[in-house]
């Protein structure tokens, strides 16, 4: 960053500087009048960020990055065009511009010491304005920028709670959720019952038909599971072979019955679309289990599994309550 004069000798114009726009001139130009200019190479990085300065361009372009060091760098790039500025925050609060600024191209820059902006302020009201109506534009971009990010970041939290193969919700998304659910039933004595199955002897299909029809046989089991719940129902993928059906305000009767019109249907699935090949039928083992008082969500599982245990000991292919 070179010095090459200042603005009093320079044929910058107060009134194309956003800051001082429609303020007294004559009041600001004697404060300016010493204030340097410096000169910014294109690709040049502005090296005494860590002083509380101002900086507005009058030549040229910056960009601007949050700092890395603060943990709030996030690849978002901001670009400062002429009669623009950066630097504000920093004279406000005299702290060190937490910014990694750059010059675009070569530029030329006026630079305002913190001492020399509030005599800035003091000497006119206009520019005061300007200031709070430029920080009033950054906050609401920075909170929109902010709501952006937070959609999108719950858009990729829902993301991986969903299992990619299946589409049903993973063990993630059960550890979250089932606590919550169990928690409101409890407090609300709501019935809430759990469908824990396991489609029989899968090992046996993937060796027999490879593992890409396996994974087209999970998948039309999620199909089954999804095409016969109500909206407020969830089906969850919780490891391999083995899902899960939660079922909210549901007693431990219509638990079971929803439990057997699944085994029914996933009897009744067809796995291979190409008809002239032979059509495996895959069939699958259910545990029921519904909450009891003072049950925690650990328990509820441990529950479904036991009972989906001795399913598979009574010949698999049936429902169990537990």
């Amino acid at each position: 960053m070179k010095a090459i004069g200042t603005f009093g000798t320079s044929a910058y114009q107060i009134q194309a500087l956003q800051l001082f726009r429609g303020a007294d001139s004559l009041r600001i130009a004697p404060l300016l009048k010493d204030c340097p200019i410096v000169q910014l190479e294109q690709g040049e990085v502005i090296a005494d960020a860590q002083r509380a300065r101002m900086y507005i361009v009058l030549r040229g372009a910056l960009s601007v990055a949050a700092d890395t060091r603060t943990g709030m760098a996030d690849g978002t790039i901001s670009k400062v065009l002429p009669g623009e500025s950066v630097g504000e925050q920093a004279v406000l609060d005299e702290e060190a511009n937490q910014a990694s600024i750059t010059a675009l191209e070569q530029s030329e820059l006026l630079v305002l010491e913190a001492e020399l902006a509030w005599q800035l302020i003091d000497a006119a009201n206009g520019v005061a304005r300007n200031l709070l109506r430029l920080l009033s534009f950054r906050i609401r971009a920075a909170n929109a920028m902010m709501r952006k990010r937070q959609k999108l970041g719950e858009f990729y939290r829902q993301m991986s709670m969903v299992d990619g193969l299946t589409n049903l919700y993973n063990r993630a998304w059960l550890n979250d959720f089932l606590p919550q659910l169990v928690a409101s039933a409890q407090a609300t004595g709501q019935p809430l019952s759990l469908i824990m199955l396991d489609i029989d002897h899968f090992k046996k299909f993937n060796d027999s038909h490879g593992h890409l029809q396996g994974d087209q046989a999970l998948r039309t089991a999620a199909q089954v599971l999804t095409g016969a719940l109500r909206p407020t129902d969830f089906a969850v993928r919780y490891g391999g072979e083995e899902m899960m059906v939660v079922l909210p305000d549901t007693n431990a009767q219509v638990a079971e019955a929803v439990a057997g019109r699944l085994c029914q249907r996933m009897r009744d699935a067809v796995v291979f679309s190409d008809m002239r090949q032979p059509l495996p039928h895959i069939t699958s083992s259910f545990g029921v289990a519904a909450l009891a008082a003072g049950q925690d969500d650990t328990a509820l599982i441990a529950t479904a599994d036991a009972a989906l245990y001795r399913a598979k000991e009574a010949g698999r292919n049936c429902v169990i309550a537990g």
